[in-house]
């Protein structure tokens, strides 16, 4: 039997009002559009509430007080619910910079995880982040184990995962560009990310594989002066060339005022949100860790966002995806369907995932119910409630 969601549904370029999403026992939509007054199936009247896809993160390192690189099952499942509670229906479990020993057992306890996933975003993939980064740009990673990007290492890596779904690599180092081309070769999406690349070094990261931009802004060169001539870096970059690029958007990271222009620039179809959470994520204020709990760096979450002991830095992000969204809508002042999409469209089409992301006949049934203030209200993964609040 089919369930019929009445509300406001978001597509990625309108809203439309009174209307209704039919989503079939396989958990597959089967219908979009106005509101059918006799049709089968349970309905569920969300009238004036907001109906969206599933929002998409392709970049986070845990939340619930656990991170990924904890290497449990319980951290993984506990993260993924947690996220799930804020609207979070897909995700990419992110790596740290760290021993092979311990990136291995974050593989393979993925893999596990995400058999035993039923109550969390989906974790159809991950995103290791390093070792492969410039040193004066590696920001909380740990310095000990960043390395260059050699045949024989990246291939024992993927080798041992082949879920691996994206890379953030630093483009100026030996060994990155063909680095970039093995990886497109592998279906595997390359991105740019903790490093000291100029404009010319991303042409060529470009034109061999690379399409995304980590974080924007956050780790990654700017313009300078040599010689009296000013040379663009990379954030220059990001908006001179056709790179996609993704921000996190939890209104620390990048001042409101960025966040807008950054999308009147690039526009909602190049830039994906993302949380680079960390375990802090829906937690206290108070002391945590960066990383696992055994060899993690201690930080600190306060003024809605996680520091490093010396108050200089961010150690990353504490946000949740309704939270993005609502920055965008009530601080960058962005069009709420644009605000959606992208968290939702725009990761999907980066990622090269064509069943998820969009309010659409056959497409999976990820979505999300909330209200005009983005407090999430129902969360549906694949037909299946995980979350009522």
């Amino acid at each position: 039997m089919q369930t019929r969601y009445f509300g406001d549904l978001i597509t990625p370029y309108r809203i439309l009002e009174n209307g209704e999403v039919a989503v079939n026992e396989d958990g597959i939509i089967t219908y979009v559009g106005a509101r059918r007054e006799k049709a089968p199936g349970e309905v569920l009247d969300y009238s004036g509430d907001l109906i969206s896809p599933g929002f998409i993160d392709l970049h986070l390192h845990g939340g619930g007080g656990h991170d990924f690189m904890d290497a449990t099952v319980d951290a993984f499942l506990g993260a993924a619910e947690m996220h799930a509670r804020h609207g979070t229906t897909t995700m990419l479990p992110t790596s740290l910079t760290s021993s092979d020993e311990d990136l291995f057992a974050f593989f393979d306890v993925y893999r596990v995880a995400r058999r035993e996933n039923l109550r969390g975003s989906r974790m159809p993939g991950v995103h290791l982040e390093g070792p492969y980064f410039a040193k004066s740009q590696k920001g909380a990673q740990d310095e000990r184990y960043i390395v260059e990007p050699k045949p024989e290492h990246y291939e024992k890596i993927l080798a041992r995962c082949p879920e691996i779904a994206r890379w953030s690599v630093a483009a100026e180092l030996p060994g990155a560009l063909e680095l970039g081309h093995y990886l497109r070769s592998r279906g595997i999406l390359a991105s740019l990310g903790h490093t000291d690349a100029m404009y010319d070094d991303a042409v060529l990261a470009l034109e061999n594989g690379y399409t995304l931009l980590t974080h924007f802004y956050s780790g990654m060169s700017g313009l300078v002066r040599k010689n009296a001539y000013r040379v663009p870096g990379l954030i220059d970059a990001g908006y001179m060339l056709d790179f996609d690029v993704e921000i996190i958007a939890d209104g620390h990271h990048l001042p409101y005022s960025l966040l807008n222009y950054i999308y009147r620039a690039k526009g909602a179809g190049r830039v994906a949100l993302i949380t680079d959470s960390l375990r802090g994520a829906g937690m206290p204020d108070g002391e945590s860790i960066l990383g696992s709990l055994t060899t993690g760096q201690k930080c600190y979450i306060e003024d809605g966002v996680c520091k490093m002991p010396d108050r200089k830095a961010f150690a990353g992000s504490v946000a949740t995806t309704d939270r993005l969204v609502r920055n965008m809508v009530k601080h960058a002042l962005v069009p709420l369907p644009d605000a959606v999409r992208m968290a939702t469209a725009t990761p999907a089409r980066i990622m090269g995932w064509t069943d998820c992301g969009v309010l659409a006949p056959g497409l999976r049934a990820d979505l999300l119910v909330f209200d005009h203030e983005i407090n999430v209200k129902r969360t549906v993964i694949g037909g299946n409630c995980v979350f009522e609040g």
